[in-house]
């Protein structure tokens, strides 16, 4: 399969949040923070390969084996966060894609009334997608976007490399410049920056879709991943390397565009268009996977808290009521955040994203720690647990690290 789940999942993983957050560090550090990327990358794909193998063992996705074996507090704690975050997410992806569309097509003089119109007609259109052409076209669409955002973006950052070796130099030696002190919480942000939040889980839907999820399937699940999150490493290393050695200012989508403005310096307005086209790439598809995923795990949750028998572990139903039902609330429901900031947006959809990574580092460490519901042969062994035991101190961290200022 020419596009496997994987870069299904890179393609919504890789939002504004991701293009801001690359580019802010090449800035501030430049080239020689490069192998952070590949670490956020590396966390990113131990933890999708490990709800894989539960999957692949099991059946089971990962929110069943989690909902239904956890107290049940648990299960309501999650509905809670899955709403908040389809909230806020929703409403920083439908500003993103108005920033950025109106910056390609600048026919509206107001760049607020610009954002909100363009923003609103690329949710609508999202919908429509979603909701007319199922997963088969979602999977055809995001296709073309993923090819054209890679090699759009990744282009202009070769044409800005100014050394070669200094770029191998930033992946391979491990070193955080100071910035006058802000080299650490810098790199901690690019590494848990790198790649989705709680999309990570719906690799679990698109390989069952696909039926990639059968007991045979693990090697072709970690060969898919590795493509899908090193495309998705690429990415970043070029955000990287197209902020490195530029003054910017700003955040989130407007930053995007504020970067495509200092390219047309250097490279000329034809770059500055092949940028901008390739940011909005990234970010409609983003939203598009958003909206096809976000649903298939309510659409879970609802058949887990209904007691509902799944043991044919077939795809979601997604002509079912919440599977329709939420598609139109996340697509419609955030439209109010178009009048928020984007920036105040973009900053509480990054403490969410960060609160999810440990709760799954957990369930995974759990889950997969159990013999007698993997069996043997998938049960974690100590690489597994010594990364997914990382990837919790990390995250936790992080997290300590935004309450502490």
């Amino acid at each position: 399969m020419l596009l496997g789940p994987g870069l299904l999942v890179a393609a919504t993983g890789v939002g504004a949040g991701d293009l801001a957050i690359g580019a802010i560090t090449g800035s501030r550090l430049g080239v020689a923070i490069l192998w952070a990327v590949v670490v956020g990358a590396g966390l990113k794909f131990a933890m999708s390969e490990g709800l894989a193998r539960w999957q692949i063992a099991t059946g089971e996705t990962i929110l069943e084996g989690a909902l239904l074996r956890l107290p049940a507090p648990v299960r309501w704690i999650f509905l809670i966060y899955l709403l908040t975050w389809s909230w806020f997410v929703g409403s920083a992806l439908i500003s993103a894609c108005g920033v950025t569309t109106h910056a390609l097509i600048p026919v509206l003089d107001d760049p607020i009334r610009g954002k909100v119109v363009f923003g609103i007609a690329s949710s609508l259109l999202g919908l429509v997608l979603v909701r007319r052409g199922g997963f088969r076209l979602f999977e055809k669409f995001m296709r073309v976007c993923i090819v054209f955002m890679f090699v759009t973006v990744v282009l202009t950052a070769g044409l800005l490399v100014e050394s070669w070796s200094e770029v191998a130099t930033g992946l391979v030696v491990p070193r955080i410049p100071d910035a006058g002190g802000a080299g650490v919480p810098t790199t901690i942000a690019l590494i848990g920056g790198v790649g989705g939040t709680l999309t990570v889980i719906c690799y679990s839907y698109w390989i069952r879709e696909t039926g990639q999820d059968g007991p045979d399937d693990l090697a072709i699940c970690r060969a898919d991943l590795t493509i899908g999150y090193s495309v998705t490493a690429l990415f970043g290393i070029a955000m990287v390397i197209l902020g490195s050695g530029i003054e910017i200012e700003g955040s989130g989508a407007g930053l995007v565009v504020a970067l495509a403005d200092r390219l047309e310096e250097p490279l000329g307005p034809f770059a500055r268009w092949m940028f901008l086209a390739g940011a909005f790439g990234a970010v409609f598809s983003s939203l598009l996977g958003v909206w096809q995923s976000a649903p298939y795990v309510f659409a879970d949750f609802c058949a887990i808290i209904s007691r509902q028998d799944n043991s044919s572990h077939s795809p979601i139903d997604t002509s079912s009521r919440p599977y329709r039902g939420y598609l139109y609330a996340i697509a419609l429901v955030p439209m109010v955040g178009l009048w928020v900031p984007f920036k105040e947006m973009q900053q509480l959809c990054a403490i969410l994203g960060a609160l999810f990574f440990p709760m799954l580092a957990i369930a995974l460490l759990w889950l997969n720690g159990q013999s007698e519901w993997v069996g043997q042969k998938f049960k974690n062994r100590w690489l597994s647990v010594s990364i997914l035991t990382a990837t919790l101190l990390f995250f936790l961290a992080l997290e300590i690290q935004r309450w502490l200022g």
